[in-house]
């Protein structure tokens, strides 16, 4: 009779088990070297018609897919552009490196895009490097917690002169991008289910991923509404991040209307949640 084994190291075996890229009987042989039980047998029985090896290879096939499934719906619009072929490749590529280490799937693909940009065999690395930080980009501001933005009444209630000393802060649900590739016109172009999506060509974009009501949103951005963006996002006082936009070299330097238009659409966006820099009693959300 085999010896009782601890749950504990039954489920660490179990786990080993399982997500071992090889067959049954060499995941059983590694995970015997760490582990007991070092038998199959000596833990599972066969069914009526199934031997143990083959039981348990059930879960172990169907470990890949549930990684691949979890991961096509994080990255869709990468899955498109590589094909299901190589996006299982990359898939189980990726999991050998980055394992799931947590009872949920939702962050798996968290180093997917550093994974993309240094994998070398794939095609167009630059362009799925960008497409998948969009896409990351997007889960994480869908899982983030939903803070309300900051209210036109709180907005209207600061005196003019002193606009220039505070500081905006921005929704948690909230994340910059700089790409290199028109990812953003890809990914719409996948959703509306277009017969020709862009190409993966050079072409730099600038863009804003939040959520609002419950749904995720992009807004492209000039090379300086990025910036400036960017600036007031990291906590600059907003008369600082203004005068370093305007002198900021390069085209498209804002005038006093453009930067209006500017701060009106993210506030009307809900990008920001609050005032740093006002007494409590003006700063109400």
């Amino acid at each position: 009779m085999a010896p009782e084994v601890p749950l504990d190291r039954l489920q660490r075996w179990m786990q080993k088990v399982v997500v071992h890229p090889g067959r049954v009987g060499e995941a059983v042989a590694a995970a015997a070297r760490s582990l007991r039980p070092a038998r199959l047998d000596d833990v599972i029985l066969p069914s009526r018609t199934l031997t143990a090896a083959q039981r348990l290879s059930i879960y172990q096939n169907m470990y890949p897919l549930r990684m691949e499934d979890a991961l096509e719906a994080d990255y869709p619009a990468l899955k498109r552009f590589l094909g299901d072929e190589a996006f299982g490749r990359l898939v189980r590529d990726y999991v050998a490196a980055f394992p799931s280490r947590s009872y949920t799937l939702n962050r798996l693909g968290d180093q997917l895009p550093e994974f993309v940009r240094t994998t070398a065999a794939l095609r167009h690395r630059g362009f799925c490097h960008d497409l998948a930080r969009l896409e990351l980009a997007m889960t994480e501001v869908y899982d983030e917690v939903e803070t309300p933005p900051l209210s036109p009444e709180a907005v209207a209630a600061v005196p003019p002169e002193r606009w220039a000393t505070l500081r905006l802060r921005p929704i948690a649900a909230l994340r910059l991008l700089a790409v290199r590739h028109p990812v953003n016109a890809y990914f719409d172009s996948i959703r509306r289910r277009r017969a020709r999506p862009p190409r993966p060509r050079r072409e730099a974009g600038w863009l804003v991923v939040f959520r609002r009501d419950y749904g995720v949103r992009r807004l492209e951005l000039s090379r300086p509404a990025y910036g400036l963006l960017s600036d007031v996002a990291a906590g600059q006082p907003l008369g600082e991040a203004v005068t370093a936009a305007v002198r900021r070299k390069g085209r498209g330097a804002p005038g006093e209307a453009q930067l209006y238009r500017w701060f009106r659409q993210w506030m009307g966006s809900g990008l920001f949640m609050g005032l740093e820099g006002l007494e409590p009693s003006a700063n109400r959300l």
